[in-house]
């Protein structure tokens, strides 16, 4: 009896992720990393897909499971259950694998990883179809409906409910189930479009346009083996965070703060809005982050950041009213990436919206103290519930009447209020100016 390679990675994968409560991509990476010399392109490939796939949608494929086992979901073996999440996933969500072949390979998972259990595993399987999803979609509760068909916990739905209603709720669920387009930022200090594209078309790399100008959509994957990366001709991140540098549109020998500035992402951008001539410091409260902030920079030629190991949410006196701009990306629930990140689904609690608003406010509170008058400040979360945006900034500014929403010049719009699509990520995105 032999197991399929690929599939007993995604197992084994999977399995950490559960028992260990971490993180798919990092754990992903470590195993892709380790295996290296055995595994090809479309090996690797395969396993990003089942493993991200059934970590997307654990809370169908378990209400699937459910429906045809005797033994509750928290009796079967870990093991076992994650045979049968990742074969679910293939017979249900995938058209490529043919169903005789994820049911034979789990069997033989099965054998290897708990050989009393095969029979129970192969019985489950072959009851199972495609038809199962179409049924879960008829369910008549609206709530129930929607968490179930789009994998996603009761309490969020209820959160989107209450903010969105049920339409509007239901479509941010659908549209977080969607795979991420890969969006890169151009780094305009050290090309142009037209030559970044003439490069693409070089390297026979498809692309498309987006709504923001030094955009990207690219068709590809592992990225960041691309000599043109490396090179530092290009950063990967989503049109909705890059959002937060231009709105906050800081000039050239203006002195800016990056207050929750790890990875860089949104600080490098900002350097290059300002053509790297001005000031900005960058924050975060881990060294290794910090560093990454460091390495971003340098792989893009930017000279202008200086990062500190400071905590947002001490005041510290020194600098009371130092910067021209100041970018709040804060901690928040992440309710607008989870189709980039899954995992989020399943290890936020209702319970931490309340600890993360608390944090919010603090931040933004005592950051707020650091402007200059005249200054603006971009408050963003990459979350979209309103108990994290608007009503932080509401709260904000019953407490600081110095304060008030800047509009965007020939836009009636005051805050940015982005919902997740096959495109963008969600995102909310707020300026403030001190008077």
């Amino acid at each position: 009896m032999k197991v399929d390679f690929p599939r007993e990675i995604c197992l084994k994968i999977l399995h950490d992720i559960d028992e260990k409560n971490g993180y798919s991509n990092i754990i992903l990476d470590e195993y892709l990393e380790k295996n290296r010399q055995k595994l090809n392109i479309k090996d690797i490939s395969f396993i990003s897909e089942i493993v991200y796939g059934t970590v997307m949608w654990k809370l169908t494929i378990d209400y699937i499971i459910q429906k045809y086992s005797k033994i509750k979901i928290k009796k079967i073996s870990l093991w076992i259950l994650e045979i049968l999440r990742l074969s679910i996933y293939q017979i249900v969500f995938l058209d490529k694998i043919p169903k005789q072949a994820a049911v034979n390979e789990a069997v033989n998972l099965s054998k290897k990883y708990g050989a009393k259990s095969a029979g129970f595993v192969n019985a489950i399987l072959r009851k199972i179809d495609k038809i199962d999803y179409q049924e879960i979609l008829k369910i008549k509760d609206n709530k129930e409906r929607i968490s179930i068909a789009y994998s996603m916990p009761s309490w969020i739905v209820d959160e989107l409910i209450k903010d969105y209603g049920i339409e509007k709720a239901e479509e941010i669920c659908k549209n977080s189930t969607l795979k991420p387009s890969i969006i890169v930022r151009i780094n305009t200090l050290k090309t142009n479009k037209e030559q970044f594209i003439k490069k693409l078309k070089e390297l026979s790399i498809e692309y498309e346009e987006t709504e923001e100008e030094n955009f990207l959509k690219l068709k590809l994957q592992n990225i960041k083996n691309l000599s043109i990366f490396k090179e530092g001709l290009f950063t990967i991140q989503d049109e909705s965070a890059g959002k937060c540098a231009i709105i906050l549109n800081p000039k050239q020998k203006e002195k800016v703060l990056d207050a929750c500035a790890a990875p860089g992402g949104k600080t490098t951008h900002l350097a290059e809005i300002m053509k790297n001539d001005g000031e900005i410091i960058a924050w975060d409260i881990h060294n290794h982050r910090l560093k990454l902030i460091d390495e971003n920079a340098d792989r893009l030629g930017i000279k202008i950041i200086k990062t500190n190991k400071q905590d947002a949410t001490i005041f510290n006196e020194k600098y009371f009213e130092q910067f021209d701009k100041i970018l709040l990306d804060v901690p928040c629930m992440g309710i607008g990436v989870i189709k980039r990140k899954p995992d989020i689904k399943w290890q936020r609690k209702k319970e931490d919206i309340y600890e993360i608003t608390k944090i919010q406010k603090q931040i933004l509170e005592i950051c707020s103290k650091y402007l200059k008058k005249g200054g603006e400040i971009v408050y963003s979360t990459c979350s979209i519930l309103k108990e994290e945006n608007e009503d932080v900034i509401k709260c904000f500014l019953n407490k600081n009447g110095n304060f008030e929403i800047k509009c965007q010049k020939n836009q009636k719009k005051e805050q940015y209020n982005i919902l997740p699509n096959s495109n963008k990520d969600g995102f909310f995105i707020c300026k403030l100016i001190k008077k």
